[in-house]
């Protein structure tokens, strides 16, 4: 019976592996926006194959390469991760080959224990490496969405903080007779920081190739997965020719943001004097255990 179940879930289990990779294989349905950046990026790599360009011997950006070439031939655009990319200043493609060569390290992790196992007279059954390696495998190619998802999300308060403060700085530049695209660009010269430093250089790219200097900071926005940034361009794209109004909006938003961020505070002090609390609680109730445990054993003559 046990070697029919055995039999059973290995045959679900390659049947299920089988499936997944014929339907990774196949190519989905992709929209217009990755079709569009397959384009874009088929002419980018255009002048990188002529015979003047070096190529490029790392084996970690050939991997990078070829795998974020398999995503957008697929069309999984992943967004949200490359928002949290950007957040960090990280490339996709160095990305995307760190994942794959963690990925093969977990394929090789996982039949290492279970030889260190079997050493020790703890298994014999030549299923467990192969569950093991792709556990293993499986796991330490998700481990560096974790990370990524983990720093961007305290990077992303970073930056709240900072757009309030920013905000805070256009609208006095404002106040002192400066018009809109100077306020946004003298604000934004406070500070050499990370965050004033993307926002200094999106006004200076703006003002280079012409655009509008709120719609630059949508698109910033939209990059970094600030949702601050693209409700500020769309403020300041209706309200961009009345001084008094911009101002008005500016400040109201930079104290709606600050408000926002004391909330967070609060709760997160809050989230943590709890967690205190059960901790004290939990050392409460072990200390009396340890006072009441001999006398029950002397009561009940154990």
């Amino acid at each position: 019976m046990n070697n029919v179940l055995m039999t059973c879930l290995v045959g679900g289990a390659i049947g299920l592996g089988v499936f997944g990779l014929i339907r990774a294989l196949l190519p989905s349905r992709r929209s217009a926006v990755s079709t569009v950046a397959q384009i874009d990026a088929l002419r980018a790599a255009a002048p990188a194959s002529s015979p003047a360009a070096p190529a490029s011997t790392d084996l970690r950006s050939r991997i990078g390469q070829r795998v974020a070439q398999f995503y957008l031939q697929q069309g999984w655009e992943q967004r949200s991760l490359r928002a949290d990319l950007a957040v960090l200043d990280r490339g996709w493609e160095g990305f995307l080959a760190t994942k794959i060569i963690l990925a093969a390290a977990g394929l090789i992790f996982g039949p290492f224990v279970f030889a260190l196992i079997w050493q020790l007279g703890m298994g014999s059954n030549p299923v467990i490496p192969v569950w093991m390696s792709l556990i293993c495998g499986g796991a330490f190619f998700v481990l560096p969405d974790i990370e990524v998802r983990r720093d961007a999300v305290d990077k992303r308060k970073d930056l709240r903080r900072v757009i309030g403060a920013y905000l805070d700085l256009v609208s006095m530049n404002l106040a002192g007779g400066r018009g809109l695209p100077e306020a946004l660009m003298a604000a934004a010269e406070i500070s050499d920081g990370w965050a004033l430093l993307r926002i200094r250089n999106c006004l200076a790219d703006a003002r280079i190739t012409g655009t509008s200097q709120w719609v630059a900071l949508g698109r910033l926005g939209e990059e970094l997965g600030i949702e601050e940034l693209q409700d500020l361009s769309v403020t300041l794209g209706l309200v961009a020719d009345d001084g008094a109004k911009v101002r008005d909006s500016l400040a109201s938003r930079a104290e709606t943001m600050r408000h926002r961020e004391l909330a967070e505070i609060e709760g997160a002090a809050g989230e943590k004097s709890q967690s205190m609390l059960v901790a004290q609680l939990l050392l409460c109730a072990g200390f009396l255990v340890f006072l009441i445990f001999p006398a029950a054993m002397r009561v009940f003559q154990v």
